[in-house]
């Protein structure tokens, strides 16, 4: 089968439906970002009906295994190869779950989770739970019961809709350096572009596995930083009413 065809079939369909009924036309910004325009968040309304923006709805972007340092990033004629990811990180949460058991099937619901790291979905301190503390795990390793990651919203040039980044927590650490030094600078994360590569490593075990790394790029106009700031305000909006909390954790 011709592959290309297709996906230059599907595209032509994307497009048509970024469109609503009232057929209007959206244009990149000065940066180059379709998003970050006027008329972005109407068409993302018009086109829901009204539904929530729900976690199913997103493409994620996982940790790749085995050390890889390429991205499998989901597209409109499959999961596409790309070694790096550049877009605007609009948002981010900081999401951990606990799980009774050490290997739990992928899809299994967590027993406990927190959006954040720092309160749990019944209200309790992540700071002062067991299974946040090092060795938690297995007691033989320094890994804790509880599974920690990052979650970005990384808004790219052709589509005002974020890929959802999953971070795990071996790169927890570099992530959070990444946006301390933005925020040193006085810098808001919305307000740069970011690259996101991977480099690979071998854990004490000699497992290998990938390492995340971000850097800023580039740096918006003025007015393309107003406008990617307020876009995210309101689409993030958007997601909290979807109430995502349940999903943000993963089994794997």
């Amino acid at each position: 089968m011709d592959t290309t065809k297709l996906k230059d079939r599907l595209e032509d369909k994307a497009r048509g439906l970024q469109n609503p009924v009232e057929n209007v036309a959206l244009t990149p910004s000065e940066s180059g970002y379709l998003a970050l325009n006027n008329n972005a968040l109407d068409v993302i309304r018009a086109n829901l009906k009204n539904q929530p923006l729900s976690f199913d709805l997103f493409d994620i972007v996982k940790s790749p295994s085995g050390g890889s340092t390429v991205f499998s990033v989901p597209g409109l004629a499959g999961d596409e190869a790309e070694k790096e990811l550049t877009g605007i990180i609009l948002d981010y949460t900081t999401p951990r779950a606990y799980w009774d058991t050490p290997d739990p099937v992928e899809g299994t619901p967590p027993v406990c989770l927190s959006q954040n790291s720092i309160i749990s979905h019944d209200g309790k301190s992540c700071a002062h739970c067991p299974y946040n503390d090092f060795g938690s795990k297995d007691g033989e390793s320094a890994a804790k019961a509880c599974k920690e990651s990052v979650l970005i919203f990384l808004l790219r040039p052709n589509s005002i809709i974020p890929v959802l980044v999953r971070v795990p927590v071996t790169s927890k650490g570099r992530f959070l350096k990444y946006s301390t030094r933005l925020l040193s600078a006085l810098t808001p994360i919305s307000s740069v572009v970011t690259k996101i590569t991977l480099e690979k490593a071998t854990s004490k075990a000699g497992k290998p596995y990938a390492l995340f790394n971000f850097e800023a790029v580039n740096v918006l106009s003025a007015a393309d930083a107003a406008n990617a700031k307020e876009y995210a305000r309101q689409f993030m909006e958007l997601v909290s009413s979807a109430e995502m909390i349940p999903d943000l954790a993963e089994a794997s």
